[in-house]
């Protein structure tokens, strides 16, 4: 665990479940591109489902790894639908890839071309591409182009909201927050998320497992019980 020295809210919940969980190891790909595809098809859908669809890349008739970028630009639509169907929303997704494929193609597909323009104009045209929101753009930023940006989800509104943490219950509020009051630290973010996510399928659910959370004597939940 890398040396932070910050005292606030944020490191404590981020302390506190690193204590428990360490480090993840997110995101799980072989390549950038394979990541930013699992951010585009984790959309409304499991992760169980994404390994799914992303596996049958590597079926197809052609008997080899097509998780690519010029893949899927020389795919049609009919094709990536059948190959990511697992996901769900398959149709739309398909059209999603091939936008977000043909922004990378500006890039001629090259990670450390995207890195040395800044994170706000990536930003900017990431969430100008159809089907990429906050989250998605946030996830491709952070994991694919390692961007120090913070990407919130359900499970981190939710663990902020619980927690009693003083901010707004929305995207842009809790990405701020904690921006603004952790390092803009690549890792630290990844692995916080991480974290996060973890602990919410495990004890912060939608109807929360309070027993045996790392969080538990601390979170609002039991404090006002």
């Amino acid at each position: 665990m890398r040396t932070i020295k910050m005292n606030n809210t944020a490191l404590s919940i981020y302390e506190t479940l690193y204590a428990r969980y360490g480090d993840l190891q997110w995101w799980p790909a072989k390549t950038p591109y394979e990541v930013m595809v699992g951010a585009v098809l984790t959309q409304n859908t499991a992760w169980t489902n994404v390994e799914k669809a992303i596996a049958n890349f590597t079926k197809s008739p052609y008997g080899s790894d097509n998780l690519t970028p010029e893949f899927v630009l020389s795919a049609d639509i009919a094709e990536l639908s059948r190959i990511i169907h697992p996901a769900g929303f398959f149709n739309q997704k398909a059209v999603y890839l091939k936008t977000m494929t043909e922004w990378f193609a500006q890039y001629d597909f090259d990670v450390t071309t995207v890195q040395k323009f800044t994170l706000d104009k990536m930003r900017r045209e990431l969430l100008a591409v159809k089907g990429i929101g906050k989250e998605t753009a946030d996830s491709i930023l952070l994991y694919a182009f390692g961007f120090p940006t913070f990407v919130v989800d359900a499970y981190t509104i939710r663990l902020f909201e619980r927690y009693s943490v003083n901010v707004a219950k929305n995207y842009d509020a809790v990405k701020a927050y904690c921006e603004d009051n952790l390092p803009r630290d690549v890792y630290l973010y990844n692995n916080f998320h991480a974290l996060i996510v973890i602990n919410g399928k495990e004890h912060c659910k939608k109807k929360s497992v309070c027993t045996g959370c790392p969080l538990e004597e601390r979170c609002k939940r039991i404090t006002l019980a």
